[in-house]
């Protein structure tokens, strides 16, 4: 067994524990995904910007130089660097640093450039061309330890030839630079992702752990006041709360059936007992006198009678606190009306009913029914005189009432009394009187099981509100229930 409910553990454990790691990776994959994205769409409009401002500043280098030549008669020496006054050289290197050098009508360098350019059969023939401001380009040139872009002018008329160079490695290492931050910064923002996403799991799976540990110590264990973990305000909070709630509901009920067993098994014993003695009398029937045969006979019947009570009122009392009927619009006027008919004609008593406001509610109208001819009853059983009749009072208070939680839905607080003229209650027992089995001293002399009122508490608790007793002037008690809030039984 205790190899058993350590498998169960290390089950949910796992349970929770893929939870966990399952939120953590996807919280990295996101996460990285994300950032994979953004980097990318990053890098590739960088380097192309890069690249596309470098070759746009080359080409408008070339055709400056384009311009130049094909309107001037321009020599290998005006491009001399020698050139104090600055000459069309310095505007060819200014704009962006380009490399510069000159060929003669041969194709003889005559200003080399720094690094040297190479010389290849295209730029002898574009040196050796007559007409101005012809042109020539050779991408990815190698040049020493750099790739260059070359581009190849002719001065016209043989004289010669410009090639300017620029070189684009050094932006391509800076772009492979870049590239290799990007991805490093991508790989710590995934390691960062993961470890947040393992913390905030791991924070949000700690409150279900310790909530399943709860309910697994139930399950084990069959206690129901055990502690539940209950923090914060979220969906898992709500969840802890509401299993909390149930737990207490659970133990409270077996509270109830406990209670219940024990003061049904206090109250049984005094019928059996004594219908044992008389059934134990009967062996000996034929040694009876008559009168005391009738006797017997009589207690018999009024033990049985008695017992017949007590167990139809448990039931009713059981039945109460697991109804199940369906809530509906319920009149407590018509209900009022049928139980004072139904006790005109089993008790012979004059029963009035006297109504104001609205007392339609949503209620389940058994129960209802049965508490109020508990009240009924109750009030038949003390007032024996019969002098004045026994008066059902239903008072719409017209609050709406605020159901609590026993599933009553909205409707009018109601205010349902019974006033009766008998010997009252003394002022010691108001507070008791709807506890169960518990019968006052001048009142155990009178059949009865002590449960009827206890039935009408359990049925104004199921619908909001609460029973109430006290003594009327004159004489005789008024004991009644509301339902909803905001239907008090004081005067």
């Amino acid at each position: 067994m205790r190899s058993g409910a350590r498998l169960r553990r290390w089950v949910a454990r796992a349970r929770l524990s893929s939870l966990r790691t399952t939120f953590t990776v996807s919280f990295a994959a996101v996460a990285a995904a994300v950032t994979v994205l953004v980097g990318f769409l990053s890098y590739d409009a960088a380097a192309r910007l890069v690249r596309v401002d470098q070759q746009t500043v080359f080409e408008g280098v070339v055709q400056d130089l384009l311009d130049e030549v094909r309107h001037s008669a321009l020599t290998p020496a005006d491009f001399a660097t020698a050139d104090a006054d600055g000459g069309p050289r310095d505007e060819l290197i200014r704009p962006s640093g380009t490399v510069v050098q000159v060929l003669g009508p041969d194709a003889s360098v005559v200003d080399r450039g720094h690094p040297p350019l190479p010389v290849g059969a295209d730029d002898r023939r574009i040196a050796a061309a007559r007409p101005a401001g012809q042109l020539v380009e050779h991408r990815d040139v190698d040049v020493g330890d750099g790739m260059y872009r070359v581009a190849t002018v002719s001065l016209g008329d043989g004289r010669g030839a410009v090639q300017i160079a620029q070189e684009f490695s050094d932006t391509e290492d800076l772009l492979r630079e870049l590239q290799q931050r990007t991805v490093l910064l991508v790989g710590a923002v995934v390691i960062a992702a993961g470890l947040f996403g393992w913390w905030l799991a791991r924070r949000i799976t700690s409150r279900l752990v310790r909530l399943a540990g709860a309910a697994e110590d139930v399950a084990r264990t069959g206690r129901l006041g055990i502690q539940v973990p209950v923090a914060g305000y979220d969906e898992v909070a709500r969840l802890g709360r509401s299993f909390d709630r149930m737990l207490g509901r659970l133990a409270q009920s077996e509270e109830d059936q406990r209670r219940l067993v024990q003061d049904a098994g206090h109250e049984l014993r005094t019928p059996l007992t004594s219908l044992r003695t008389n059934i134990s009398m009967l062996r000996r029937i034929d040694e009876l006198p008559p009168a005391a045969r009738e006797e017997l006979v009589a207690d018999l019947a009024q033990e049985s009678r008695e017992l017949t009570d007590l167990v139809n009122e448990l039931v009713d009392l059981a039945a109460g606190q697991s109804d199940r009927e369906p809530l509906q619009r319920v009149a407590l006027a018509d209900i009022a009306e049928d139980v004072a008919v139904a006790a005109r004609r089993r008790t012979g008593r004059a029963v009035t009913v006297r109504v104001s406001g609205d007392t339609v509610v949503d209620g389940r109208p058994g129960a209802l029914q049965r508490a109020l001819s508990n009240l009924v009853d109750n009030a038949a059983k003390f007032d024996r005189g019969g002098g004045e009749p026994i008066d059902i009072v239903v008072t719409g208070v017209g609050m709406p009432a605020a159901g609590n939680g026993a599933g009553v839905g909205s409707g009018a607080a109601v205010r349902v009394e019974v006033l009766d003229r008998g010997p009252g209650i003394a002022e010691e027992d108001l507070d008791r009187v709807f506890d169960r089995f518990y019968r006052a001293p001048d009142a155990r002399s009178l059949p009865g099981s002590g449960l009827g009122l206890s039935i009408v508490r359990e049925v104004a608790a199921a619908h909001g509100g609460d029973p109430f007793a006290r003594r009327r002037e004159g004489g005789g008690s008024a004991i009644g229930f509301t339902v909803g809030r905001g239907g008090g039984g004081e005067d």
